[in-house]
């Protein structure tokens, strides 16, 4: 399978303490290291552990952290002829993770808000694709111009809006899969100012799962709602509705569990597998991603994925 991701690569900066801390507070941490990430990468490895043939659209800067991202992005065999350089320093993201495997991050986007436009090498890799990934970590018209491309070619768009905003229309006219978290869902269904803290806990209680999806249907051709250790929903257009659970793990650090669930997922959805077995794939690869450290570190390969898929 030829999957093509357009998206975000940054060098992340992982902190880790026995918890986070409160506005205004310094903690100390027991724990530092530095992970290729982003976005856009994250998932683009992750399909590429899965078993697709991968390209990635993107840009890094003129750094040595752009050197570092080249090279582990080519380690895990992925095609970067599509991979600009642009003056000025890489994409970072700043990355705090408690005990309990929860995170804060931030991002300062760096050379990936220089991708501000496809090259025609860029919009015939898209064309040519068995299924096109996007998420929202480059300029947001970078992100339509990719999907409008894929549409014209009738190539599948599978949008993770991460991080979480308002989707314009024209967006959304040409997502075949959109897939989010319950607070990425509230906010593009605009319950949530983009300015709003809202904790993965506070989402869950102040709006129900079967209720989010509800409101979202109509938004996608195809929704899929990730509940981190409730596993992930799924609806469509035609009235289906399936809830997949996801394997019981010992948690570590969910940065680039959803990652390893998008690019799971997208291997699995362009290979045509049933959506129930879909999302019990995608499930088991975003489980494993959540016992590890780091971001690319914890993708899950092909093989790891099935072994634990199977005992689901």
């Amino acid at each position: 399978m030829k999957i093509v991701v357009v998206g975000s690569v940054n060098l992340d900066l992982v902190a880790t303490a026995a918890q986070l801390p409160r506005p205004g507070e310094t903690v100390l941490g027991h724990g530092f290291t530095t992970v290729p990430g982003g976005k856009g990468a994250n998932q683009a490895m992750a399909a590429a552990y899965a078993g697709a043939d991968v390209k990635f659209v993107g840009a890094i800067g003129d750094d040595d952290f752009g050197l570092q991202l080249r090279a582990s992005l080519g380690a895990a065999g992925i095609d970067l002829a599509h991979l600009r350089v642009v003056p000025g320093p890489s994409g970072v993201a700043l990355i705090a993770v408690d005990d309990e495997g929860e995170n804060l991050i931030i991002v300062a986007p760096g050379a990936n808000s220089q991708l501000t436009a496809l090259t025609d090498a860029d919009r015939a890799a898209v064309a040519g694709a068995d299924a096109v990934v996007l998420q929202l970590e480059i300029p947001m018209a970078t992100v339509v111009e990719t999907a409008r491309t894929a549409k014209a070619a009738g190539v599948p768009v599978l949008l993770n809006a991460a991080p979480a905003q308002r989707l314009p229309a024209e967006l959304l006219d040409c997502v075949d899969v959109l897939v989010v978290n319950t607070i990425e869902a509230q906010m593009v269904l605009g319950d949530v100012d983009s300015s709003a803290r809202l904790s993965r806990v506070a989402a869950a209680r102040d709006m129900h799962a079967y209720q989010l999806m509800e409101r979202l249907r109509p938004l996608a051709r195809r929704i899929v709602l990730t509940v981190g250790a409730d596993g992930a929903f799924y609806a469509d257009r035609d009235g289906a509705w399936l809830h997949m659970p996801a394997p019981e793990v010992d948690a570590v650090d969910s940065t680039a569990a959803g990652d390893g669930f998008m690019g799971a997922f997208a291997v699995a959805y362009t290979e045509g597998k049933p959506v129930v077995e879909a999302l019990g794939w995608a499930c088991a690869a975003g489980a494993i991603g959540a016992t590890r450290l780091g971001a690319s570190s914890s993708l899950a390969t092909r093989d790891e994925i099935d072994m634990l898929a199977a005992k689901q």
